[in-house]
Parts: structure tokens; C-alpha cells; sequence
């Protein structure tokens, strides 16, 4: 999996971490972070997407204000991620058409639908499948040349926008696998 402690830790930006990365390389970083993910829930069962953790740093200040610090499900943390990697994905095939990024391309299914490990699979599959078939609408020449300026990240190409919503993705793994420790404990495996 691409490692992207350098940008964390503010040693590169990730136009740096972008840099000599193609767009073939975002199929196969499309495909590893998916099937990480489907692997973090291997043995979910159903009682493991509506389960409710122990969350004492839940503070999500983009949410309502009602939810800003509910501790998020598994099926929440699924709908949420696969949102956000398909807006980088998105507006990364507006910067490689060679257009200007304006506003937002966000749209995420409602987490209290998601009950079931069948959705949530089905939500992972669905956003590679929408992911790479964005990559598929990328010119043969993208504009590489073509950024964006993030607030927190700073500018951007197409490759780079692209990464930011894997490195989003990233960044949720832990939770993932922190909802799947203790939702096991609470409902063992057979």
C-alpha cells in the first residue's frame, strides 16, 4: 500500500508523493485499498455494520450538528469513505480533462440505510468499479498541468487528487479495524 506517512508528517506534499505516479498506478492503488478494505471486514456479520463503538474522540465537525461527536458505524465509516474517494476521483477527471475544479462532486449514501454486510460489500464494489471508470474517461494525454489548490494540501493535478481521497481512505482503516476488534468481542465468531 502506498505510505503516505511523508505527507502526515509534512515531509512531502503530495504533489511529491503524485510525482512519477501514472494512471495505471491509480487502478492497482484503486484495487489494493478496496480489497484492504473488504479485508478488514472479512468475517463482518450483519450485527457488526449497525454496531455502535466505544468512540471518545468521535468529533466529525462536517457532519450535523446533531452527530458531531456520535461514534460512527461500520456501515458510516463505509458510505463515508467510498464518498469521499469517488469526489477526489471525480474532480481528479475534471483536472485531467483540463478543466478548472469548481465546487464539490460529493454525494454519500445515508449510513442509516447501510444495515447489512451485503450493502457494505456491495458499497465497496460499487465505488471501485465507479473509481476506475473514471480513470477509464481520462484523456490519453491528461493535463497534468492542470491543479487545484487544496486548502489543507495545497495544489494539486489530477494524480494527486486522485490520491488525496485514497489517503482519505487510508486514514480510516484503523477505524475500521477498531469497530471490527470490538464489535467481535460483543458478538463472537463461530
Amino acid at each position: 500500500m502506498l505510505d503516505f506517512s511523508s505527507v502526515k508528517n509534512g515531509s512531502k506534499t503530495f504533489a511529491e508523493l503524485a510525482a512519477g505516479l501514472t494512471k495505471a498506478d491509480l487502478y492497482w492503488l484503486t484495487d489494493e485499498m478496496v480489497d484492504t478494505m473488504q479485508e478488514s471486514i472479512a468475517d463482518a456479520v450483519n450485527a457488526d455494520v449497525i454496531f455502535v463503538p466505544d468512540d471518545p474522540q468521535a468529533n466529525d465537525a462536517f457532519g450535523k450538528p446533531e452527530e458531531v461527536h456520535l461514534p460512527w458505524t461500520l456501515g458510516h465509516v463505509i458510505v463515508h469513505a467510498t464518498a469521499s474517494s469517488e469526489e477526489a476521483a471525480a474532480l481528479a477527471l475534471v483536472l485531467a480533462r483540463g478543466l478548472p475544479v469548481e465546487g464539490r462532486s460529493r454525494y454519500e449514501v445515508y449510513w442509516e440505510t447501510v444495515k447489512s454486510v451485503a450493502q457494505i460489500r456491495q458499497r465497496l464494489e460499487e465505488s471501485r468499479r465507479m473509481c476506475k471508470a473514471m480513470l477509464d474517461a481520462w484523456p490519453d494525454e491528461p493535463h497534468l498541468d492542470v491543479t487545484f489548490t487544496h486548502s489543507r494540501v495545497g495544489e494539486l493535478n489530477a494524480i494527486g487528487r486522485f490520491l488525496f481521497g485514497l489517503s482519505h481512505n487510508a486514514d480510516h482503516l484503523g477505524q475500521l479495524r477498531e469497530i471490527m476488534r470490538q464489535s467481535r468481542e460483543l458478538h463472537p465468531r463461530a
